[in-house]
């Protein structure tokens, strides 16, 4: 297995806002009832995404997290990365934009190495934040014209409407013990089967509803945050679970998974 580094590095984000501005990433747009567009807010992940990549190079710090306290103006960025902190610093200091030093307080970037003997069995907690969304193969029959193929569609809205195809589809669900937390969960754990298994503690944390700034348009969908615990099944495919990332929109703050000390299972 590949030596694998966790990295964090200071963000200031109304710099980032500006940065971004200039560059037109990251603000999400809508259309109106008349068709017109308007701007629906800023995803800092997208603007993070590009910022990354013209800093340190595409895709090495990749799955990334940012996170921020509420209010709060300055974030930290945590990524893995096959790298460690003097190479990705010798290609900052090389190749990023000036205004770059104003944004990414790189003095303080920090790096540490990951162990590379995950054990089978080995209990962890964790803390993870996804996009639980997939892409229909073909079109779903109703109503909404988001559900022709390859819309990208909530997990937990497209099992309300195949199975409760009627009205009060999210309603009926929870009647069914079919909760979105319930449904959530099971997507995850079908996400690491192989590598992984879920402890019953695993609790879905936050959830809310988000509009992306993707290229060209702007998809809403579900951002959620699970924390628990899981015990290691295979631990080269673990390693793999770390380095690439789980779920949709890994490329812009979703799919990290961040460890924690484990509780008593």
């Amino acid at each position: 297995m590949s030596l694998l580094h966790l990295v964090r590095v200071p963000v200031c984000l109304p710099q980032l806002g500006r940065w971004a501005a200039l560059r037109n990433y990251g603000f999400t747009i809508r259309r109106s009832a008349n068709g017109q567009q308007r701007d629906a807010g800023f995803d800092e992940g997208r603007a993070l995404h590009h910022l990354l990549a013209e800093t340190f190079g595409p895709g090495a710090l990749h799955p990334f997290r940012h996170i921020v306290a509420p209010g709060g103006i300055q974030a930290q960025v945590y990524a893995y990365s096959q790298q460690d902190a003097a190479a990705l610093l010798e290609v900052a200091h090389a190749c990023s934009l000036p205004e770059v030093s104003a944004i990414f307080d790189l003095a303080q970037l920090a790096a540490k190495a990951m162990p590379q003997d995950w054990h089978t069995g080995r209990h962890l907690g964790f803390e993870l934040r996804v996009r639980p969304v997939s892409r229909l193969l073909k079109p779903l029959d109703c109503s909404s014209d988001t559900m022709s193929k390859g819309a990208e569609v909530d997990v937990f809205l497209l099992e309300a409407l195949r199975r409760f195809p009627a009205a009060a589809a999210e309603e009926n669900m929870l009647q069914a013990g079919r909760s979105r937390e319930a449904v959530y969960t099971d997507w995850l754990a079908q996400r690491l089967a192989g590598a992984a298994t879920l402890q019953p503690s695993v609790r879905l944390t936050r959830f809310q509803r988000v509009r992306a700034a993707r290229k060209g348009y702007s998809p809403e969908g579900p951002d959620a945050l699970f924390q628990g615990a899981l015990t290691v099944d295979d631990p080269v495919r673990f390693h793999q679970l770390l380095t690439l990332g789980i779920g949709r929109h890994k490329a812009y703050g979703y799919g990290m998974l961040l460890l924690r000390p484990s509780r008593s299972l």
